[in-house]
């Protein structure tokens, strides 16, 4: 390479899309902060890897953010199969809360009642444009710190040459 810094759109990628997918899975989705931060470092190491350049924490900002862009999307396409079962499960849960607790909100049976309901295309984009916004600053957070640990450190400055010693006074 000629010391121009490599593209960072398939780091970005392949990290984003560890974090989306891990993210989306039932049961796995418990961390997905984590998951989302861990990818983001992820990007910036493969990114840092094939930079001849050492890379700065803007530069892991930036890949992060792309990093959690990618697993916002990522994320949001994989879990349409799933929200049948996360709807069941969240009722399963609401109701056994409700045998411990009289204070849940009136006619709070109603929400599970009417079930998922059809697919919405505007609720879709509702959700990922806040899965977006979040995961973005996670992704950058995450980027950070993946080159604050994997980046390539810059050489130390040269020390300049030591003085010889003056000659003593009156010599």
């Amino acid at each position: 390479m000629n010391g121009r810094r490599p593209s960072l759109f398939t780091p970005a990628l392949i990290g984003g899309a560890a974090a989306g997918l891990l993210s989306a899975i039932p049961f796995l989705n418990c961390l997905c902060c984590l998951w989302i931060i861990g990818g983001a470092a992820l990007a910036a190491f493969l990114w840092a890897k094939d930079s001849p350049v050492p890379l700065t924490s803007g530069d892991g900002a930036l890949v992060g953010a792309f990093a959690g862009l990618t697993a916002a999307v990522i994320d949001s396409l994989v879990s349409i199969p799933f929200a049948a079962m996360n709807a069941a499960l969240f009722r399963r849960v609401f109701e056994r809360l409700a045998e411990y607790t009289s204070e849940m909100p009136a006619g709070w049976e109603q929400w599970f009642n009417r079930g998922v309901g059809p697919f919405s295309i505007a609720w879709f984009f509702v959700g990922l444009v806040i899965t977006a916004v979040i995961f973005a600053v996670l992704g950058t957070l995450g980027g950070v710190i993946g080159i604050a640990l994997f980046g390539k450190r810059r050489p130390p400055a040269a020390f300049p040459p030591p003085q010889p010693p003056l000659p003593p006074p009156g010599a």
